[in-house]
């Protein structure tokens, strides 16, 4: 029996392995009739050194973000897409926030995005979404 996804979460962060997640988030969505919810978490635990010395970092980070979202949905015939901007760390946005509020019941996210020093440190955020979600996960590479 074949599951059947209805809300599916993108997490992008404008890397390539974003690029392709996107890319089979829309197939999959195509193929489920399914609402995709394309999301960015700007991550703000950076932002506590640089903020005293430049605290518009915020605004040019959200519209750093929107204009990726936009980009993406502009990019992609597929239309049923809502675009979610949060501020925090992603693993957490992702899992105890996103998730629950957009009832996702598959999150597509790429194998690595930006964050080579923080994987090594800390670990993926794909991984720690692979972890901790209450739903699928498919992680593209």
């Amino acid at each position: 029996m074949e599951t059947q996804y209805t809300n599916i979460l993108i997490a992008v962060d404008g890397s390539k392995a974003a690029e392709k997640a996107l890319e089979k988030a829309i197939q999959i969505a195509k193929r489920n009739n399914a609402s995709l919810v394309l999301a960015h978490v700007v991550d703000t635990k950076t932002f506590s050194t640089i903020e005293p010395y430049d605290s518009a970092i915020y605004e040019r980070s959200q519209a750093y973000a929107q204009d990726m979202l936009d980009t993406y949905q502009k990019n992609t015939d597929f239309k049923n897409i809502k675009t979610i901007i949060k501020l925090g760390s992603p693993k957490a946005v992702i899992t105890k926030e996103l998730i629950p509020e957009e009832k996702i019941d598959l999150v597509v996210v790429g194998a690595t995005g930006l964050g080579a020093v923080e994987r090594i440190v800390m670990g993926s955020v794909s991984g720690s979404i692979v972890r901790h979600a209450t739903c699928d996960v498919l992680v593209v590479r």
